[in-house]
């Protein structure tokens, strides 16, 4: 038992908290997928695409820009979106890395069948 752990997470997996909670929400998860990689999506064109008030999505957008999932860039009067890939590819390596001791060690030999 990791006793350590009921008292708070350690600072590099504070910010998985967010960025889990954040693709917690179906709709946060379609604009995330609306990207291809390298594309930049503006707020209208977002906004277009879902049966949703643009306040509603504003929100969502505020979401996941605050969890880092998304960049944001203003140009005029135009907001612009991209997906924060390095980011996103940084917290599952790290959780998968987390996962993959923990099998490996519940594989070992005290656990064989």
């Amino acid at each position: 038992m990791n006793a350590d752990m009921a008292r708070g997470l350690p600072d590099e997996w504070l910010r998985f908290a967010r960025f889990f909670s954040a693709l917690g929400d179906t709709t946060r998860q379609q604009i995330i997928l609306l990207f291809d990689p390298g594309e930049e999506i503006c707020v209208n064109d977002i906004a277009q695409l879902f049966h949703l008030s643009r306040p509603a999505i504003s929100h969502h957008l505020k979401v996941l820009r605050e969890a880092e999932l998304l960049v944001c860039e203003k140009r005029g009067k135009q907001v612009y979106y991209r997906v924060n890939y390095p980011l996103c590819a940084d917290v599952l390596q790290t959780v998968h890395a987390f996962v993959a001791t923990r099998v490996e060690r519940s594989a070992g030999p005290a656990h064989a069948s």
